[in-house]
């Protein structure tokens, strides 16, 4: 039987988690808050803010998911995004961190000098005024642009900047605090963040804040770390008809590689992942291959069991080059490495109780099935800092990431809408954290308890 179109995978299982995942939304508890925060007039002036200036935000949402640019190419974006800031009265520093793409902008009040430095032990850390860093993304995906929605990342930090520094303005020092918006390129695969890390550009910050468009509106959803690495054979070339026993075959070692990574996802948590592609086979069937390779994305939940799988991984790749007479050539994390995420609840559930005053309810954890999750650099700094990376549901609760369903939604009313619900969010939990001591110190003894500061540059070295 010739067919030359590809079975098309049965969706009864999609189906049945949609159904579950439905009555669990139905059923759960919205997520809360016992913290003040800030005076409820700062959030007044927030909305205010967006009020007056949120059709900027949409414009600008709009103008990027109409001219995509993918990771450290996003020269126009930076350059939008640069002259709204202007606009309002910010001048951005664009090639911060040794990235072009790179911008940020800072607002202060109060003793500018003292910014805590990321990473420090508490109430040393943050001795001085407290400083909230918003998070940018604004790379786009080869060849459906705005699949994973980074417009509206963007323009909801954005937003979330300026009306935080507005309301802080209108304060006259009454909450002394600085904000600062950060752009952060690449973030599909490039480590834009920890790029931006590693060079300096938080060392200043407290805590970041950012959201992710999604199916669901959902407080604190976990992505894993990833790792990558990139496996390479060197044989020996032989006529593969006439001496092919003075050969040494590279392709045999990548199918050996690839196949005994199938045979350990049996033997893996539930919560990892390893996927791979072949990018070289050889030129031609009638030469045994002297060179071939392979790249695979490992992913886990947790730091110490992804560096687990990774020496997994390792060993497989050094057995295959043993069974065929192989050099092997491994080269990992070419791209910086992600983090999982490390989630802070005490700033999710302020995320939360703003978000209900939007007409949302943010979801606890483990409502939407957290198997169905990717990887974020953010997760490199929150395991500098107490981070949050909300999720806000576009419309269909259905929608995956990294499809064209997903660029549509992104680019349609329901994108527009979650520009300005998310920007709302960022600026008053931003302001809970600057206004409100307990709130603050309840965040980095949260914090401190999952493990504080890790060397993320280090940690799998």
């Amino acid at each position: 039987m010739n067919r030359s179109q590809p079975l098309q995978p049965d969706d009864s299982y999609l189906r049945s988690v949609a159904e579950s995942t439905a009555r669990a939304v139905a059923a759960a508890e919205p997520v809360g808050s016992g913290f003040d925060g800030a005076d409820p007039a700062l959030h007044g002036r927030v909305e205010s803010w967006l009020d007056a200036h949120g059709a900027d935000l949409v414009a600008l949402s709009r103008d990027l998911h109409a001219h995509p640019e993918e990771g450290f190419a996003e020269h126009r974006s930076v350059r939008q995004v640069a002259e709204l800031l202007r606009r309002h009265g910010f001048d951005a520093e664009v090639g911060v961190g040794g990235l072009e793409t790179a911008l940020r902008v800072d607002a202060g009040y109060g003793d500018e000098a003292s910014g805590a430095a990321s990473g420090g032990d508490g109430a040393e850390a943050r001795a001085g005024v407290p400083h909230v860093a918003f998070l940018a993304e604004y790379d786009a995906l080869p060849g459906i642009g705005h699949g994973c929605g980074h417009n509206i990342i963007c323009c909801s930090a954005v937003g979330g900047f300026l009306a935080a520094a507005s309301a802080l303005a209108a304060e006259s020092g009454g909450v002394p605090g600085r904000v600062s918006l950060v752009g952060t390129p690449a973030e599909e695969g490039g480590g834009g963040k920890e790029h931006l890390a590693r060079a300096g550009v938080f060392d200043d910050v407290d805590a970041v804040v950012m959201l992710h468009p999604f199916s669901h509106d959902i407080a604190a959803h976990p992505f894993l770390g990833r790792r990558q690495v990139e496996v390479i054979f060197h044989g020996i070339a032989a006529h593969a008809s006439a001496q092919p026993f003075m050969g040494r075959n590279a392709l045999d070692a990548v199918v050996a590689t690839y196949q005994g990574v199938a045979a350990l996802r049996q033997h893996m948590p539930s919560t990892d992942r390893v996927h791979g592609i072949i990018t070289d086979g050889g030129q031609r069937p009638n030469i045994v291959p002297e060179r071939a390779a392979a790249l695979f994305y490992l992913r886990s939940s947790d730091p110490g069991t992804l560096r687990e799988l990774a020496g997994r991984v390792e060993a497989i790749a050094h057995g295959a080059a043993e069974m065929t007479g192989c050099g092997l050539e491994l080269r990992w994390d070419q791209q910086p490495a992600y983090m999982p995420i490390r989630h802070n609840d005490a700033l999710a559930g302020r995320w939360a109780r703003h978000q209900a005053k939007r007409g949302r309810t943010a979801l606890p954890r483990g409502v939407v099935p957290e198997h169905l999750t990717g990887s974020t650099d953010l997760g490199n700094l929150s395991y500098r800092m107490p981070a949050i990376h909300a999720m806000i549901g576009l419309e269909g609760d259905s929608l995956s990431l990294h499809t064209a369903e997903f660029a549509a939604a992104a680019g349609s009313e329901t994108g527009d809408r979650a520009v300005l619900d998310g920007a709302y969010g960022l600026a008053s939990t931003a302001l809970d954290y600057l206004a409100d001591a307990e709130l603050r110190e309840a965040a980095h003894v949260e914090f401190e308890r999952a493990g504080g500061a890790v060397d993320v540059a280090a940690y799998f070295e």
